[in-house]
């Protein structure tokens, strides 16, 4: 922690909340509203009134599709929240979320466990350290297991959690909580929305309960601290604060979760929660100092967290509200204000900032001046995108890149009238701005326009916005798989070029040959490319422009292959020997002779289609389950494991995209509508 921090700067907490689709996170939210006062209805999910989802397609959905971000006051704290979706379509949102946070509440569904999103967003908050906070709701529910949920974050995800709380009662009975660190039981009354809750002593019966789960806490925390072991084994009390410190330590080191339960739809447990995130999560200037390179010597630069340092952040998203940008800014050190300007790093150009925002999900507030810790929302920035670091020239410092999935499905849009072509375009510039996992490309053989995104509910959102938000009325061509291809086996290929042209009343001559040796790898390596031409001592000396030039040439041409027209990937390419002539020689003909060769050894080995393969949860209750697997089957699918959870199946399974177009609606005739399902790309692979 800095020793600069004033007692304003240990009160802020930058938090996000994840978790897989259909956990409670936006219901999560929106009792934190409620409780922190800065709404005075709750609305629900279900309804569409929740105050978070706020696009027209969330409300009509009841699902989160873009992260929204807020301010909560608690306990004189400052509370900036995001937001994010579960949907694996819109897993953008959360990455780069993540990049920017400094903890996070992980939302687990008490009957569902640890689902196979949550093991997603997980794993993301792991690449970048975060700490978290684990809270299991819908406790109420029919099958809720808090036991079980904990255990399955043990084995699942590899951590150690460490339950601060257990339920009072569970599924109809579930009342309220018992707190393990003060060792009394919080119940919550119905009449005033949760917003009240009495205390009490554990009785006999309840303590018995609470002992062997308060035993594991302490064991653990006394692992970590001499103190804590050193009461608990004289059997002398245990000061509450100690407890606090030590979980808290251990939470920002991420060698521990604290773990909580609750209903937030029935009220229940939020207001402990709120607790939890000001008692264990972090200040940002209780995090290590943020580290980038100087991109002028590329030597490293670390910054403190700390308002009088030079100024640093991170542009993490970009939104268009009504047709004009805005850029969503993470603060991490120094102050900005209005109508000040700032060094693009990553650009390489100055910037204005017309206007500072302070953001309340689709609600914006002016500000004059922001700094350190603060998530602003910025309007002016013209060349800001995803990522890129904002500065001061002065101190120039750009941060790792956020890194983005691929996208695996696409389709062909064209405006319904002919006039509307150039705007269908800006509009699609800017929306592929605003969402770095959505591309645009143009057919080269049909002139069509192609979207490609993480599935059918993303491209079918974008669809929606184009004739919404922007007007603009588009006929839609069915969804296309995106397609890889590589080598079928070893093959090698010489390619020369050689041509004489008349250059201004002179014959220009331009030579070039190359052999190239390429086979294919295992599935997820791209490809590699290795220089192993050792000239003859008489030849002519080979410059390193040279062999960059070859590769370039390789490179453009795995670009398109053979059979598809799709990227080649998995293929291992070496350059085995080179033919030059002084003079005649220059980058464009090796580039040229390169690209040629690639495609001649291509059409020698052959190639290998990639499909795009699903990784599949199925939930099913178990009279579904063989006609759920027969399906599968039958779709090319190859069932890796079954698991009972009470009365139902999980089904785990991998499956070609191109045989999932619409498996949602055919899951619910198939199980009279009572399965789910959860999907997410895995790999490229032949089938």
């Amino acid at each position: 922690m800095s020793n600069q921090a004033t007692p304003a700067q240990l009160r802020i907490r930058n938090i996000g909340i994840i978790a897989h689709i259909d956990a409670g996170k936006t219901t999560v939210t929106e009792r934190f509203l409620y409780y922190t006062g800065v709404i005075h209805r709750m609305g629900e999910v279900h309804d569409g009134q929740a105050v978070m989802d706020w696009m027209p397609q969330e409300q009509e959905r009841g699902i989160t599709i873009t992260s929204a971000v807020t301010m909560l006051p608690w306990r004189k704290h400052e509370i900036h929240l995001i937001d994010t979706p579960g949907h694996v379509d819109f897993t953008v949102e959360v990455e780069r979320s993540l990049r920017v946070l400094d903890g996070a509440v992980v939302v687990f569904c008490a009957v569902g466990g640890v689902e196979p999103q949550s093991e997603t967003v997980w794993h993301q908050a792991d690449r970048y350290g975060i700490p978290r906070l684990a809270f299991v709701n819908k406790m109420d529910r029919i099958g809720a297991d808090f036991a079980g949920c904990v255990e399955q974050m043990r084995e699942k995800l590899d951590c150690r959690p460490l339950p601060v709380q257990i339920p009072l009662g569970q599924e109809d009975g579930f009342e309220g909580i018992i707190d393990l660190v003060k060792m009394e039981a919080q119940r919550w009354r119905s009449g005033d929305l949760g917003a009240t809750f009495e205390s009490f002593p554990l009785d006999h019966d309840l303590r018995a309960l609470a002992k062997p789960w308060r035993e594991q806490l302490i064991e653990a925390l006394g692992d970590e601290d001499d103190e804590i072991a050193e009461l608990y084994l004289n059997d002398d009390p245990i000061p509450e604060e100690k407890l606090r410190t030590t979980i808290r330590q251990l939470c920002l080191q991420n060698r521990g979760v604290p773990v909580l339960c609750g209903s937030a739809l029935r009220n229940k447990g939020i207001q402990p929660l709120l607790d939890a995130v000001v008692n264990f999560l972090p200040a940002p200037v209780e995090l290590p100092p943020v580290k980038g390179t100087n991109p002028k010597t590329g030597k490293p630069v670390e910054f403190e967290r700390t308002r009088n340092q030079p100024f640093c952040g991170v542009a993490f998203k970009v939104q268009l509200w009504e047709g004009r940008k805005h850029t969503y800014l993470r603060i991490y050190s120094g102050t900005v204000s209005t109508s000040s300007f700032v060094y693009n790093a990553n650009k390489g150009a100055d910037e204005k900032i017309s206007r500072l925002l302070k953001l309340h999900a689709d609600k914006k507030e002016r500000l004059q001046k922001a700094q350190a810790g603060d998530i602003v929302g910025v309007v002016g920035l013209k060349l800001a995108t995803t990522g890129d670091t904002l500065c001061t020239r002065e101190h120039s410092v750009q941060f790792g890149e956020i890194e983005f999935m691929i996208p695996v499905i696409s389709m062909a849009v064209e405006p319904k009238t002919s006039r509307d072509e150039e705007k269908l375009k800006d509009v699609l510039v800017k929306m592929v701005e605003e969402d770095p996992t959505f591309t645009v490309t143009e057919d080269p053989d049909t002139g069509q326009t192609i979207l490609s995104g993480m599935g059918e509910l993303h491209l079918e959102i974008i669809c929606d916005r184009l004739v919404r938000e922007f007007h603009l009325p588009v006929n839609v061509g069915k969804p296309q798989v995106v397609f890889r291809e590589t080598l079928k086996g070893l093959a090698e290929a010489t390619e020369r070029f050689e041509r004489a042209f008349a250059n201004e009343g002179q014959t220009k001559k331009m030579f070039a040959e190359v052999t190239l040796r390429a086979k294919p790898l295992e599935r997820g390596r791209g490809i590699e490319f290795f220089d192993e031409y050792t000239p003859p001592e008489d030849a002519h000396p080979v410059l390193k422009e040279w062999v960059r030039a070859v590769e370039a040439g390789v490179r453009e041409a795995a670009g398109s292959g053979p059979e598809t027209g799709y990227p080649m990937v998995d293929l291992e390419v070496r350059l085995k020997s080179l033919r030059t002539r002084e003079g005649e020689t220059t980058d464009i003909s090796l580039h040229i002779a390169a690209a040629a060769a690639f495609r001649r050894l291509c059409r020698k080995a052959g190639s290998a289609v990639l499909l795009p393969i699903m990784s599949l949860e199925v939930v099913t209750p178990e009279e579904f389950t063989g006609t759920v697997i027969g399906d599968l089957n039958a779709r090319g699918g190859k069932v890796e494991k079954l698991e009972k959870k009470a009365t139902r199946t999980v089904i785990k399974a991998r499956a070609p995209m191109p045989k999932m177009f619409g498996y949602s609606t055919d899951l619910r005739s198939l199980t009279e509508g009572r399965a789910t399902f959860s999907m997410h790309f895995l790999k490229f692979d032949v089938v």
